[in-house]
């Protein structure tokens, strides 16, 4: 049987872990039910880890970067409320993609500003900071204020964090893909409100 290489099986305890978590919550995330969601031993798991807080960090880093991939795929060239339009649907559908990556998702936010204080927060300013970015570079030549920018990435979040809850909380795909435009709708209506030109 060929070797996996330790990169490989380090994605794999990741892979494990988030589906663990989504089942069992941090305190039930054990090694042992880690190892064997990955298909591995417990010896390998601490061959690859020094320990859980280290395996953890690298699935808090796993989902960092799931946020800043959604984020930064989404082209700014659409114009600013075509791109903030993008940039939810974008993360609502990275929830809807798995319920196990929701769960641990708010897992480990809950769990990073219990054990770290400021980690939990690090997530949520990466990817604010990022938004900021793409819809600084959607807006172009029009006149938005850095404010008005951090509102609509704040609006942003907030609309997909509670779309993930209620996916969370009930688990029904079809009324949550339909929920989907709702939420959209919800954000064009603020946008309008706060974003478009003043009319004499």
């Amino acid at each position: 049987m060929p070797r996996i290489p330790v990169a490989q099986r380090r994605s794999d305890f990741i892979e494990a872990a988030v589906e663990v978590i989504a089942s069992h919550g941090i305190d039930g995330a054990t090694t042992r039910r880690i190892a064997e969601q990955a298909k591995a031993n417990v010896a390998m798991l601490h061959y690859c880890y020094d320990s859980k807080e280290d395996l953890f960090a690298d699935v808090f880093e796993f989902v960092a970067a799931s946020y800043r991939g959604v984020v930064e795929d989404t082209a700014p060239h659409a114009g600013l409320t075509d791109t903030a339009r993008r940039l939810l649907r974008g993360v609502m559908e990275r929830y809807l993609e798995s319920a196990s990556f929701t769960a641990a998702t708010l897992e480990l936010i809950s769990w990073a500003r219990r054990q770290h204080g400021d980690r939990g927060i690090a997530v949520y300013d990466q990817a604010l900071d990022t938004m900021r970015t793409v819809l600084r570079g959607a807006a172009g030549d029009d006149p938005v204020s850095p404010e008005a920018l951090d509102e609509i990435a704040y609006v942003i979040a907030t609309l997909a964090d509670g779309f993930a809850l209620s996916w969370l909380t009930y688990g029904d795909r079809a009324a949550a893909t339909a929920q989907m435009d709702i939420v959209v709708a919800v954000l064009d209506s603020w946008l309008a409100a706060r974003v478009a030109p003043a009319t004499a």
